[in-house]
Formats: structure tokens, C-alpha cells, sequence
């Protein structure tokens, strides 16, 4: 594809990175680090954060370690990827699996969460609830400690009322992936919205948010909380890009939107960050 000018500085903050020897579920694109470096610069985006795929009842240790070792040396700010055991429990189900459910040994514990957090190769934390449940409240408690952002994908899986009840009351910035509404949940995504303005450090992330309304009433109403995300390698970063750039917001949104909000909570993605 071409390369696209417009005159941003562009951070993406939803790049999936599959390190070599790792299986990917379900049929999932992959992507070489060299392809994603290549199509970041197709697409103006100076830094990305990267994490391995889900995989269910599987350490993430590994994964882990090689997303840290492909962003050597490229644009690329590491997440690690996180599991729990918990559900949410607002239902009796719900809490009588918490009650009896313990840990795995390929389960996230709360070491894992210091050994990361004081990894200068890592500098935030991505959880899909939908193949790996929630952390434990002991995890919890570790996140909140470190304080690092977490990124989570929010879906069919993961409404927006799980992740108010089991993440946003906690003291760690959460990003909601696809706007809490993937695949293509509009009433998710205005729901996701709304809680915006009860939730001080929540915020979302455009990937796969293909609603034109939906994008412009974030952007509009809650200026400082829209991250952009592409989604690669699922969608080329070009095409996300540019369903972005044709949203009537205005010149001073777009800034905000395509660098300036992540950079305020992902420090490693700001423009003097040095990261290995």
C-alpha cells in the first residue's frame, strides 16, 4: 500500500505481535515484526504497542518474553499479556466459581505482575476476558500497586457492566479495546461511552470501530479519553488510519486522539521516551 501523509504524529496503541514458534487461535493473521515495522511506517505511526495473541490455559511467560525481545531496537513499546481465574460475580455462578476456583500454574500470579512491572522491557499489562477471565483479587491488588495501564478487550464477552464491576473501581488506568463493543456492538459501544463520565481512568480505543457516530460522539464528548488503535494484523494500520482522519472533529481532536492522550497515560509512547 502507499504511504499515507498527513501531517500527525501517530501512536497505536492495539497492535497484536505473535513472537516466532507460537501457535495462534482460530485462524489469526500474523504478522513479522519486520511486516508490522513496515506497514507502521506505510502508515505514519512513529510507535506501536505490541502484545502476543490469546491462548487459553497456556503461561504467557513466553509469549511474553518474545514480544519484549522483537521490540529491540524498533519502534515497538511491549505489553505482557495477563490470565486470571475469576468471572464476574454478579450472578450466584459467578461467585461460586470465584470461590472455588484457584490458580493454575499458567495462571498470572501476583509475582508476575512485580517481575513485569519492574521489567524495563514492559510497560503495561493487556487481558482478554473472554479466553482468560479476570485476575484474582490478589492480582488486583499488585496491578493497582504498580499502577502501570492496563489494556482490555471489551466485547460480547466482556460487556461494559463486567468491566465496570471487576477493573474500573480500581487505581490503574484501564483502556477499553474496540470501544467495548467488538464485533461491531453499537449499543455496547454507547453503553461503553456513557461510563466515561463516572469513570476518571477508564478510557477506549478506536480498533474496529467502524460506526462513523459512534467515533465522533467519543471524540466530541470526551476529547481526552479516545486512543487510536489499529488492530493490526487484522486490519492494515493505513485502513484504520484513514477511517479515522475522515471524522469531522476538528484539527486540535485529531492531535488528541492520534497522540497526545496515550502519550499522557503510555509514557513509553511519548516523543523523547527511550525504550530499548
Amino acid at each position: 500500500m502507499l504511504e499515507l501523509e498527513h501531517g500527525f504524529r501517530v501512536v497505536d496503541v492495539y497492535a497484536r505481535l505473535t513472537p516466532d514458534g507460537e501457535t495462534v487461535l482460530d485462524h489469526r493473521p500474523r504478522i513479522s515484526p519486520d511486516r508490522l515495522e513496515r506497514e507502521m511506517h506505510q502508515a505514519g505511526i512513529t510507535r506501536a504497542v505490541v502484545f502476543p495473541p490469546s491462548q487459553t490455559k497456556t503461561s504467557y511467560l513466553g509469549p511474553n518474553n518474545g514480544v519484549a525481545r522483537h521490540s529491540v531496537d524498533r519502534p515497538f513499546v511491549a505489553f505482557a499479556r495477563i490470565n486470571g481465574t475469576h468471572w464476574p460475580d454478579r450472578t450466584p455462578t459467578g461467585r461460586l466459581h470465584n470461590a472455588v476456583t484457584s490458580r493454575k500454574e499458567y495462571h498470572t500470579t501476583p509475582e508476575d505482575i512485580e517481575r513485569y512491572a519492574y521489567d524495563d522491557r514492559f510497560h503495561g499489562f493487556v487481558l482478554d476476558p473472554a479466553t482468560d477471565n479476570y485476575p484474582d483479587d490478589d492480582v488486583l491488588a499488585m496491578l493497582e500497586d504498580v499502577g502501570l495501564p492496563v489494556i482490555v478487550q471489551g466485547g460480547s464477552d466482556a460487556p461494559p457492566k463486567s468491566l465496570a464491576d471487576t477493573l474500573l473501581d480500581r487505581s490503574f488506568p484501564v483502556i477499553v479495546a474496540h470501544f467495548g463493543g467488538h464485533p461491531l456492538d453499537r449499543s455496547r459501544m454507547h453503553e461503553m461511552i456513557d461510563l466515561l463520565a463516572t469513570d476518571d481512568d477508564c478510557y477506549i480505543e478506536t480498533s474496529f470501530v467502524r460506526y462513523r457516530d459512534v467515533l465522533e460522539r467519543a471524540i466530541l464528548e470526551h476529547p481526552d479519553r479516545v486512543f487510536f488503535g489499529s488492530g493490526v494484523p487484522a486490519c492494515h494500520p493505513n485502513v484504520a488510519l484513514m477511517e479515522t482522519l475522515t471524522l469531522d472533529v476538528s484539527e486540535d481532536m485529531f492531535w488528541r486522539v492520534f497522540s497526545k492522550n496515550a502519550c499522557r497515560v503510555i509514557d513509553a509512547l511519548a516523543p523523547n521516551a527511550q525504550v530499548s
